[in-house]
């Protein structure tokens, strides 16, 4: 079955084998029939076979319909934040049991380096009395919002991998992002903006880059795209001098009608990607420009999230990722690269909060009082915790540490004002409620409607899924 033969399709001889002709081809004219039928029918319309980003329902009823990912990259401590410890207090200064550290691997300091107690000062809050620290007195107004995990745990301790683990499912470059996944199962509510949108609000981008988004082996058009939270979201979204609004029209037909010949030719779903994306492009030039400019908003939500128009910050990231959502964006994920404090924990952390703390708070906020947070699924979280030791000779820093650290959901189906998880009386394992990334993954494509190991796509002649061959549901995190 490997002989070849020339078959001339157009003016440009192509060479098949038997087998791809019988696949594709085959596949593809009983597509064609298949969707005749079901629109003779009324079952579909003409655009969802026009459109790879056409709405598509879930497996079962979705409890989220979209979701806002506020990546804290470069990894929060939890036991400065959310995970207070006494006994840290108490050996402060002091080595580690040894039965705590045997065989454990740190990024860069010795294992028995002296553990090192609390920075700050927590007190209980809500009616079910979480426990958060005083870097955090916004998230303590919504408290009985949002779902703590404080048993997260991970397989990676440093940042790229890390970052990649928690939004692939996987250490390796190359897999289909968790926002990817997500559109690729439920396609995109508006057709004249990206269905995941990207923000990076940090010093730098993420340690794992563009792979925190990509779309791996799914056809590019689910993949992330970025935009800036100033000016337009997009370079080149303006037309330059000279070029009005029918010349773009008629440039854009040409060129949409020679893409749509050579797919017609070769069926290759980049090039509906491409065509796809032009397409969006020219429409997002009416919609986005509006959608971006947060001066519409009223100054009394400018002020309850610390939004500055004209400013690039993580408060207008997290504005913008509601106005985003509101006009039917399916993934925003917000990535602000910050949390890395191997040293200067105490100053450092301190101001993380203060440029994190209100926008999150308000971001639940905003949602709930526009009726979407119960089918908007809100979550932060970075790629692993810090250690109970200390970094360096000093005590201010904190190593990476990936045996336990804490995240909260809200929102989309998530339990309300729960504390999920604990960990030992150092913070370094998570001992009850475990839940791996790929338990958080899986319980994230739930929400929105799909068994996680049914979302699958074809490659290299086997089915893929974001949770690869592990993750189990956390059934206490669903409301």
């Amino acid at each position: 079955m490997n002989c070849q033969s020339h078959l001339y399709l157009g003016h440009e001889p192509k060479l098949i084998t038997r087998r791809w002709f019988f696949q594709q081809c085959g596949v593809g004219l009983g597509a064609i029939a298949l969707g005749t039928l079901f629109r003779e029918n009324g079952w579909a319309a003409p655009v969802a076979l026009a459109s790879p980003l056409a709405p598509r329902q879930p497996q079962f009823t979705a409890k989220a319909k979209r979701v806002i990912y506020l990546f804290m990259a470069g990894a929060p401590s939890h036991l400065e934040l959310f995970d207070y410890k006494p006994a840290l207090e108490k050996w402060n200064g002091k080595p580690p049991p040894e039965d705590l550290v045997k065989g454990y691997r740190a990024a860069f300091i010795n294992p028995n380096a002296a553990l090192l107690g609390p920075k700050f000062k927590f007190a209980k809050h809500g009616q079910n009395g979480a426990e958060l620290s005083e870097l955090l007195p916004h998230l303590a107004e919504v408290v009985d919002d949002i779902a703590i995990v404080k048993s997260m745990y991970t397989d990676a301790f440093n940042h790229a991998p890390g970052q990649i683990l928690m939004n692939t499912g996987t250490q390796q470059f190359g897999r289909p992002s968790v926002g990817a996944w997500a559109t690729y199962g439920l396609g995109a509510e508006s057709q004249d903006l990206p269905a995941f949108v990207v923000f990076s609000t940090g010093a730098k981008g993420p340690s794992g880059g563009s792979s925190n988004w990509g779309a791996g082996f799914l056809p590019s058009v689910y993949q992330g795209v970025l935009f800036r939270s100033i000016g337009d979201p997009v370079l080149y979204l303006s037309n330059p001098k000279g070029v009005d609004q029918q010349i773009q029209r008629d440039s854009l037909d040409t060129i949409k009608r020679l893409n749509q010949k050579h797919l017609d030719v070769v069926g290759d779903p980049e090039i509906a990607t491409r065509i796809n994306s032009f397409e969006l492009a020219y429409r997002m030039q009416l919609t986005a420009p509006e959608l971006m400019d947060i001066s519409r908003e009223s100054k009394q939500t400018l002020e309850m999230y610390g939004a500055e128009p004209g400013k690039g910050s993580f408060a207008n990231a997290c504005l913008l990722a509601r106005r985003l959502v509101e006009h039917g964006v399916r993934f925003v994920e917000i990535f602000h690269e910050a949390w890395d404090q191997h040293g200067n924990l105490k100053k450092d952390i301190a101001k993380n909060c203060e440029v994190t703390d209100k926008p999150c708070a308000a971001l639940i906020k905003d949602l709930k009082q526009r009726g979407m947070l119960d089918d908007t699924l809100v979550i932060w979280g970075g790629e692993f915790g810090r250690t109970p030791m200390v970094q360096g000779g000093g005590d201010d820093g904190r190593d990476h540490h990936p045996n336990c650290f804490t995240m909260w959901l809200a929102g989309g189906g998530v339990k309300r004002g729960v504390t999920i998880g604990e960990s030992d009386e150092f913070g370094f394992n998570a001992t009850t409620d475990k839940v791996h990334v790929h338990d958080l993954h899986a319980t994230i494509l739930h929400l929105l409607g799909f068994d996680h190991t049914k979302l699958t796509y074809r490659f290299q002649g086997r089915d893929f899924r974001l949770t690869d061959v592990s993750g189990e549901l956390v059934e206490k995190l669903l409301a």
